[in-house]
């Protein structure tokens, strides 16, 4: 008797499902205390908590609809055969307009295309609801429906593009592959990823903001000049319109070896009016690039894809494997949905550990910053940033440990501060 691959698959999403619904209703009630933690008390202003817990609690509420609706239908695509179903009538579809289903390159891009338009049906209307309703409730959203729908038709359009030769690579790289076949995938991932990073920043991304130097004064000067007492190689440092979609805020920094640049949101400009705080926050940034953070997270990342594929590759002519999910043929993008699908598990628990990961290298760099004697502005940029984003106050710790890549504000301020009472 085989071994019921897809029945314990949908078990297994029903436990996850019950269990991070559990953390979700720990962190609800967190999010409902009416009153700061002891540590936030006379640094987060009272109204400024209570906008954060209203938006919070909006958010939670949505997150529990939408990850019950997402559980049904992930279920019932499974139990019910929907993906043996839609594959077989999208290579009906090919015959209708008079291609051939035996060519899997054309019918498993036949099948994305479906797969897409579904997908972008039953995400839409919580799309607009979290972005028109709870956002805008909150002061957050800044688009218009005519910018929400143009950078869907943008995502849409590039997908098109940039989908098909990659999914075709993969499909002739399976079939050919031989005993080697982890490694050419790897490869070949190993290299699309480097494209992307390369591609991404310097055309795609400014198909949906805008990037502008950084003007001449004193904030552009002081990170200037941080950038080079650490030998980061700074090419270009640019501030993005992120204020044309969300009032959120962030920063980040990409390229390679010596051409390096860094990315101001113009809403942490504006929030962090204190151009210290600013520099802090990049100070913080540059952390992770001179502790390694990043290369760290980028061999993590290519260890674990290669480890995927080897796996993928021992399970991808099990008849049984397929057979149990509804299907006759072993078509390769298949196979590899499938083996998503059978090694959630573990990828759970991968995640989880990169978390407990992230969050340490989090508390490292900003001890890097603080090192440069960034403590203070720091402290009161994270402050502001926290306030200005509305983000949760009051965590539950079970619900922050599993989720959280980032440590709740308060753990970060007593690290801050820790050193300094060590100090005195």
């Amino acid at each position: 008797m085989a071994f019921p691959y897809m029945e314990a698959v949908v078990g297994f999403m029903i436990l996850m499902y019950i269990f991070e619904t559990y953390l979700d209703w720990r962190q609800h009630a967190a999010l409902k205390l009416p009153t700061l933690p002891k540590t936030l008390e006379g640094v987060i202003s009272q109204e400024k908590f209570e906008k954060s817990r209203a938006y919070s609690i909006d958010k939670s509420h949505f997150h529990f609809l939408h990850e019950f609706v997402t559980i049904l239908m992930d279920c019932a695509i499974l139990v019910f055969g929907v993906l043996p179903w839609f594959w077989k009538r999208s290579g009906d579809f090919l015959g209708y307009l008079g291609l051939s289903a035996e060519n899997e390159i054309v019918h498993t891009l036949a099948f994305l295309a479906g797969v897409m338009i579904w997908s972008q049906i039953t995400d839409l209307p919580f799309s607009l609801y979290s972005t028109f309703i709870i956002e805008a409730r909150h002061g957050f959203n800044k688009q218009t429906i005519w910018l929400f729908f143009r950078d869907m038709i943008k995502g849409i359009i590039l997908s098109i593009i940039i989908g098909p030769p990659v999914v075709a690579a993969i499909i002739v790289i399976v079939q050919k592959g031989g005993p080697y076949l982890a490694i050419y995938l790897w490869g070949f991932m190993f290299v699309l990823s480097l494209v992307m990073m390369t591609i991404y920043p310097t055309l795609i991304a400014p198909l949906f903001n805008k990037f502008t130097p950084l003007p001449e004064g004193e904030l552009r000067d002081k990170i200037e000049n941080l950038a080079s007492s650490l030998r980061f190689p700074l090419k270009k440092l640019f501030v993005v319109d992120g204020s044309t979609r969300s009032s959120h805020s962030n920063a980040y920094m990409y390229g390679f070896f010596k051409n390096k640049r860094i990315v101001l949101y113009d809403t942490l400009i504006q929030q962090c009016k204190n151009v210290e705080e600013v520099v802090a926050v990049i100070a913080h940034e540059l952390g992770h690039w001179k502790l390694n953070h990043t290369m760290y997270s980028f061999i993590a990342v290519q260890i674990l894809t290669f480890l995927q594929f080897g796996g993928y590759t021992l399970v991808r002519n099990s008849k049984d494997l397929f057979h149990s999910f509804g299907f006759d043929t072993q078509p390769v993008l298949i196979g590899l949905i499938i083996f998503q699908h059978t090694v959630t598990p573990l990828q759970h628990l991968v995640s989880f550990g990169l978390n407990l990961v992230s969050r340490s290298f989090e508390f490292q760099a900003d001890a890097f910053a603080k090192k440069l004697g960034y403590g203070a502005p720091l402290r009161a940029g994270l402050v502001k940033l926290q306030e200005e984003n509305l983000s949760a106050m009051n965590t539950d710790p079970w619900y922050s440990t599993y989720h959280y890549s980032h440590p709740p504000l308060v753990e970060r301020l007593a690290a801050i501060d820790e050193p300094d009472k060590k100090e005195d």
